[in-house]
């Protein structure tokens, strides 16, 4: 299993795809989940999602970030719930009630950000940081000390998770236990911080003079050798996600907030 936001080798579609039609076509699904409050179409979303996932081998990267994203959002789909006072009152509240459409509110939350967020990360594991950044240079004509110091943020990450993993077990086999509560985890890794900074600030010190030798501020839009053409199939794929915006909004406007998971709910 590969690492959080680590390349996975492969000859999938997505592998294959262009790099800017890769990150395209993960922006338009996102923007399509925020297009439209219908439960069914971001069930769907979510369902090719993971489709793409399996294609490309990565069900089990999937399944984890969903459960992540997933967790994160609950807060948001709490707020939701207390905030959104529609449908059948189920729960009388001092500002208001829980209804059926509070509930609803809650679930596509969390639907809604997990369907946006995997095709964003998939495309960091089926694409090179390199191949991302020059593809930008070449294609969209982004000044290279953008593109890269983007692909460097993204690639200090895992860097810094197994920094962090490694302090932790450091600290473990001095008997320090991880395995508690999480505010009192939360306590206990509040300290390890201090050394991950510093171990941070090296790395990236490192990094950058490593980047001034091998002549970064020289480097232009023509000094990659790589080139990174359309496709058929990269063409065809912006339009089934542009498409997906045009579904939305459609949906939203004829089916607003997801009617048939209302009425599920008030029948019962």
């Amino acid at each position: 299993m590969a690492k959080f936001l680590e390349y996975v080798p492969g000859d999938s579609l997505m592998h294959r795809m262009n790099p800017v039609a890769k990150v395209l076509c993960a922006l338009l699904i996102s923007i399509a989940c925020f297009c439209t409050s219908n439960l069914v179409f971001l069930c769907a979303v979510l369902a090719i999602d993971f489709a793409l996932a399996a294609s490309c081998h990565m069900t089990k990267q999937a399944l984890g970030l969903a459960k992540a994203v997933a967790i994160f959002s609950i807060i948001l789909a709490l707020i939701a719930l207390l905030t959104t006072s529609t449908g059948a009152q189920l729960v009388a509240l001092p500002w208001g009630y829980i209804g059926t459409g509070s509930i609803l509110a809650a679930i596509t939350v969390v639907i809604r950000l997990v369907a946006c967020a995997v095709p964003l990360f998939l495309v960091m594991y089926v694409t090179q940081l390199n191949d991302l950044a020059n593809s930008f240079c070449k294609i969209l004509h982004v000044p290279y000390k953008y593109a890269f110091t983007f692909t460097s943020a993204v690639h200090f990450i895992p860097v810094f998770m197994n920094d962090m993993s490694q302090i932790m077990q450091a600290q473990t086999a001095r008997g320090v236990e991880f395995d508690c509560g999480f505010v009192k985890k939360i306590r206990l890794m509040a300290p390890l911080c201090v050394p991950l900074l510093i171990s941070s600030v090296r790395k990236t010190n490192s990094a950058a003079i490593a980047a001034e030798v091998r002549g970064f501020n020289l480097r232009t839009r023509d000094s990659g050798f790589k080139e990174y053409p359309f496709t058929l199939v990269d063409v065809v794929c912006i339009l089934a996600c542009a498409l997906l915006i045009v579904v939305a909004v459609a949906l939203n406007v004829v089916l607003p907030g997801g009617t048939i998971f209302m009425n599920l709910l008030a029948s019962f």
